[in-house]
């Protein structure tokens, strides 16, 4: 505790090398600009969002830190103390703390990390609220790895990325980047792996409304989850010389071989070679291992069919393995049997697979596999507190047209002795409408029991007519894509944006009424245009459709593509895709901007209507183009 509160900490890989570190602001450190006489620190406030008061000795009791010289303050805050709190920003999780010695806040985000078998994916809040207030400025990014600042190149090598989106700065991190280190576990007898690695990101950003420039600093230790690394056996066994010969591997270094079990029992490595058994360890380049081992047919631990003259070898070594998927719903998990069939045992949570939980979980058999599908409410099925946490939450709360709230908590394993029923929101007068020992389940109005809301925008474009239509009630959704090419199966996605591209390449569009299968319903572009900043009213801009037409102005013309029925397109006339070429904005041959927004109005019609907007796309082309957008006259393509 003495460590943390004064900036000290220390860890050690598998191959027990250990890393300590420290604080250049520790306890412990004499900073010789400021060594002068400390400013007495005698009282704080925390605001948790109520303000809280400790004289220094009952903070340092309560495990912070605080210590002051004539030019600086140090603050030092455990993620776990009563006075800090946990808050989602952009869905990743913050630990929060607000220490009022002077306006001080400090926030550390707690979780955003994303996994596949090739990438950790590291999403940390573009505008951490507690923090930033109003309207501010990134100065500059970096990324770094246990602690050390990454120059470009670097990441390149290493294949770092670190970029931004609308909400987030992401880091992305290779699975099996040298600056990381994998490690060994053995979970239930079955060998997994994972990786870990300790990246750092520092933000330079300063607040519009002041001067001030202000550093944020993370250093975040990422460890993934357990991936199975079943281990391959090859029989090597030669009848002729009377001798089992088996090969195992492959395992990472930090992996030795205690013993071996047999169909007589367990024998240890030295017991096997005291028995005349060759077991042998085999260095790999790559530093991996694997392990090998030879028995004589006459040795003691071999079965001998005299009926048929077989001889066997009773070697446990294959162990079944496991995967699975899952859903917003369902866990579908599939046992593959290994080479012992299916002579084992199979547990789900606490209780042993028997014939009648297996039609409870939908138990299926074909003979190599097994499979079964469980609900996330199954009472054998835990809570635990992982990279997932974020998705988990997202997914039990659900918000109701008619203003109420439903959420549904989870007790995690690592919390044994939670009881749901305690547990409060926000507000702590508003209890569980229902708990029981694994969840407690929360129904409230959205604007009691403390809840925060955010704002959101909304601009529309008034219409010079309105297209008729019958008194009616319904919701109809559209959506417009970009795709990678012509063959429109494949699109960008919103982590994919802003996508790059050469002047003049094709870019292929596809706006889509979702939701729908009306076949007498049509999507019409009525107009589309490009601007240089995302609101779609901004100057200057450029038509691309006009009246539902290309527009003519364009020396690239914009051009319609058919739309016909397939796997995904159930009513084509609920499509329309149109292409046009990658140009920017100049003026006086000077480029603009780098990058451009593309707006469209779509109009949604009965085909049985009369009315001139839904007699078709651009079939009334008068010519002419009437642009209502095209405001910057002069401002052309780039050539």
């Amino acid at each position: 505790s003495l460590a943390a509160q004064c900036g000290y900490s220390m860890e050690s890989d598998p191959w027990g090398n250990t890393r300590i570190y420290t604080s250049l602001l520790g306890c412990y450190v004499d900073n010789k600009v400021d060594s002068g006489a400390a400013h007495g620190i005698w009282k704080m406030t925390f605001f948790t969002p109520e303000p809280v008061s400790m004289v220094l000795r009952e903070a340092e009791q309560a495990g912070y830190a605080a210590m002051a010289t004539s030019s600086r303050l140090v603050m030092r805050s455990p993620y776990n103390t009563a006075e800090t709190y946990s808050e989602d920003v952009s869905n990743a999780p913050i630990s929060v703390s607000f220490p009022y010695v002077v306006n001080l806040a400090a926030a550390c985000p707690t979780g955003g990390v994303l996994f596949t078998e090739e990438l950790i994916s590291w999403h940390v809040p573009r505008r951490v609220t507690p923090l930033i207030d109003g309207s501010f400025k990134i100065l500059e990014m970096h990324m770094g790895i246990n602690g050390q600042r990454l120059e470009k190149s670097q990441m390149a090598t290493r294949g770092y990325r670190l970029s931004t989106t609308d909400f987030h700065i992401v880091i992305e991190i290779p699975v099996g980047s040298p600056d990381g280190y994998y490690k060994s576990h053995a979970p239930d007898y079955q060998y997994h792996i994972t990786y870990s690695v300790e990246p750092m990101l520092d933000v330079l950003w300063k607040a519009d409304e002041t001067k001030d420039e202000n550093r944020y600093k993370v250093l975040f230790p990422i460890t993934t989850p357990l991936m199975a690394r079943p281990p391959q056996a090859e029989d090597s066994t030669v009848a002729e010389s009377r001798l089992f010969s088996v090969h195992v591997g492959v395992f990472l270094p930090d992996v030795e071989l205690l013993n071996i079990t047999f169909s007589t029992g367990v024998l240890s490595v030295e017991e096997c070679n005291a028995k005349g058994f060759t077991v042998n360890e085999h260095s790999l380049p790559d530093g991996r291992k694997s392990f090998s081992l030879q028995v004589s047919f006459d040795a003691d631990v071999v079965l001998k069919h005299v009926s048929n003259t077989q001889t066997f070898l009773p070697f446990i070594l294959v162990l079944p393995t496991l995967s699975g998927t899952c859903d917003k719903n369902l866990f579908y998990v599939s046992v593959a049997y290994g080479s012992q069939g299916d002579n084992f045992q199979t547990m789900i949570g606490s209780q042993h697979l028997t014939t009648e939980l297996g039609e409870v979980y939908n138990f299926k058999d074909n003979g190599t596999h097994f499979s079964l599908v469980v609900p996330y409410q199954a009472k054998d099925v835990v809570f635990e507190v992982g990279e997932m946490q974020l998705l988990q939450l997202t997914r039990l709360s659900t918000c109701h047209p008619n203003g109420t709230i439903t959420a549904l908590a989870v007790k995690v394993e690592s919390v044994p002795n939670l009881d749901p029923s305690l547990l409060t929101l926000k507000d702590t007068s508003c209890k569980p409408t229902f708990s029981d020992a694994r969840f407690a389940h929360f129904a409230f109005a959205a604007d009691s029991c403390g809840t925060t809301r955010t704002t959101v925008a909304f601009s529309y474009k008034p219409r010079s007519k309105h297209p008729a239509a019958e008194i009616g009630s319904g919701q109809l959704l559209v959506q417009m894509r970009l795709a990678q090419d012509l063959s429109y199966s494949v699109f960008y996605n919103a982590e994919d944006y802003p996508v790059v591209k050469y002047l003049r390449e094709p870019l292929y569009f596809e706006v889509e009424l979702i939701q729908s299968t009306d076949p007498y319903l049509e999507l019409i572009l009525e107009n589309c245009w490009a601007t240089l900043d995302i609101d779609r009213k901004s100057l200057p801009s450029w038509d691309i459709i006009v009246d539902s037409c290309p527009n003519n102005d364009d020396s690239y013309v914009t051009v319609f593509l058919p739309v016909t029925s397939d796997a995904r397109v159930a009513v084509p006339s609920h499509f329309k895709r149109f292409s046009m070429k990658m140009f920017t904005f100049t003026k006086d041959d000077e480029v603009l901007k780098d990058e451009i927004y593309i707006h469209c109005d779509a109009v949604i019609c009965d085909t049985n209507s009369q009315t001139e907007a839904c007699r078709g796309q651009c079939v009334h082309h008068s010519g002419m183009s009437n642009s209502a957008h095209q405001g910057l006259k002069g401002v052309k393509r780039g050539k």
